[in-house]
């Protein structure tokens, strides 16, 4: 019975001290700054924050010279390269034509 009372008192306190936990804040400092980080790394990947208002054009290719150069590149892809057998790695070639 003596040790009864003391539990209860023990167990009315802890439960309002956590009710009461539940409507403070803890973190005021941090909820103040909440997103400045993501903001900070987000202008340090803009490289030219200026960029937008330059009228220079690029200097570059002209569109015919870049439209050949990407048809030609495109067509690389059209047949795959032709693999060598693993055995026949620095052996040479054979000369099949009959001139030396």
């Amino acid at each position: 019975m003596k040790t009864l009372k003391p539990l209860i008192r023990a167990s009315v306190c802890a439960g309002i001290s956590l009710s009461l936990a539940g409507c403070l804040t803890s973190t005021p400092h941090w909820d103040a700054h909440f997103g400045e980080t993501i903001q900070q790394i987000t202008a340090a990947q803009i490289l030219n924050p200026q960029a937008s208002s330059n009228t220079d054009p690029v200097a570059g290719l002209d569109g015919g010279a870049a439209a050949a150069s990407m048809f030609h590149y495109s067509k690389t892809f059209a047949q795959p390269p032709i693999v060598g057998t693993p055995y026949g790695v620095g052996l040479g070639t054979s000369n099949t034509s009959g001139t030396p």
